[in-house]
């Protein structure tokens, strides 16, 4: 986000990398130290790396994951708020875009894919987790969306991924509270598919992968590729205005209240305005 010269800086950072495991592919997010805060030059990263790992027909399975004791706290709102005033509105609006075409692009990828969850994983992290197959996570896990405690809608066209996994009730429960909720309600609605030991969810994250690794590739490509063109038939067309509501919300003077709420680690007190 920012000038030509912020987005180079970011990008060159290598907080996304990717390595293959026999017919694994896995992708990791390696920012620990901040958490594995997502950011622009991370989202391009990430992108890219779904497309390689996808592309490579000698892979049978991906495995997303991340170091450190967070799987990620979502937007580096550092970052964000550096953003640039003057950027133009078609400028926003493109940056704004970023999110959902990384969701399809990890929705896309040819190869089933299991998502290994520690710790938190808010916001658009939670969104990256829903576009994965699978979810795994260790049974200290979180998994939120704050959005709407920033006074923002969720964005990235996300929400019918939610809707698919939960139901509309628990979606909106899991939408609109921007509660974080543990492992065991994860488990229990299934958006999380297998809750372990923090010690074993590498391990459940691989054997998962390489269960579909094992069946025949074309078709298990296939049926992967039906089901999710089947459940978002209407997701697109649907949700493609979600970006312009993020930057609606983000003029708001409650917008403004909620950011400046959190960083003073006080109660928000908007007005709708």
């Amino acid at each position: 986000m920012g000038g030509a010269e912020d987005r180079m800086e970011v990008a060159d950072t290598n907080w996304v990398t990717t390595h293959t495991e026999g017919v694994l592919g896995v992708i990791t997010l390696n920012r620990p130290e901040r958490r594995n805060a997502l950011t622009t030059g991370m989202l391009e990263q990430l992108r890219t790396a779904a497309n390689t790992l996808s592309d490579d027909e000698t892979l049978r399975a991906v495995v997303l994951e991340a170091t450190g004791d967070t799987f990620s706290v979502g937007a580096d709102l550092d970052q964000a708020a550096q953003t640039s005033g003057n950027d133009s509105l078609l400028r926003r609006r493109r940056e704004a875009e970023l999110g959902s075409a990384l969701l399809r692009a990890l929705r896309d990828i040819h190869q089933p894919t299991v998502c290994a969850l520690q710790g938190i994983a808010t916001g658009g992290a939670a969104c990256i987790a829903a576009a994965c197959d699978f979810r795994v996570c260790s049974d200290n896990a979180q998994m939120g969306l704050g959005e709407v405690r920033m006074g923002m809608n969720l964005m990235w066209q996300a929400m019918p991924y939610f809707v698919d996994l939960l139901g509309t009730a628990r979606a909106k429960q899991f939408i609109m509270s921007g509660r974080l909720f543990p492992a065991t309600t994860l488990s229990e609605w299934g958006l999380v598919d297998a809750p372990c030991p923090r010690e074993q969810l590498a391990d459940t994250a691989r054997n998962w992968a390489l269960e579909y690794a094992s069946l025949p590739p074309v078709a298990v490509q296939m049926i992967k590729r039906s089901v999710n063109r089947y459940a978002q038939a209407l997701a697109e067309p649907v949700m493609h205005m979600d970006h312009d509501q993020w930057l609606l919300t983000a003029q708001s003077e409650d917008f403004r209240e909620c950011i400046q709420a959190f960083k003073e680690k006080r109660p928000s007190d908007t007005q709708g305005r």
